[in-house]
């Protein structure tokens, strides 16, 4: 999994052709990955401001808004690939616009079967 994270302040500040310019970067990737055939899935989250945390303490279940942690940076979206070395997952992460923004970076992790075996 290609684990992607992002700053919302940062994002907001953009100036649009930056924007459009990280979109394209993501539609090329996304082209690049579907015709190698190794995409199975991929999702951008919406903005850190729609999120909630559910927390359930003593059967009180709360919800509260977001995010979880209280950090600049966070997760929104991930691309599930299906590659046949740690190498080539590296590869195709650093193709990605997250990896030459300051300050971000793609994490690249394995999936893990129920097993505890890895995909």
């Amino acid at each position: 999994m290609l684990i992607l994270h992002m700053d919302p302040t940062a994002w907001d500040t953009l100036a649009d052709d930056a924007r459009e310019e990280f979109v394209q970067g993501h539609r090329a990737f996304h082209k690049t990955v579907e015709e190698a055939g190794e995409l199975v899935a991929a999702h951008t989250l919406a903005h850190v401001s729609q999120s909630t945390v559910v927390r359930v303490v003593d059967d009180a279940v709360s919800v509260v808004g977001g995010p979880l942690l209280a950090s600049p940076i966070q997760f929104s979206g991930f691309y599930l690939i299906d590659c046949e070395t740690a190498g080539r997952a590296q590869e195709l992460a650093a193709l990605l616009p997250e990896a030459r923004m300051p300050g971000l970076g793609i994490e690249v992790r394995p999936i893990m079967l129920p097993s505890g075996i890895e995909m």
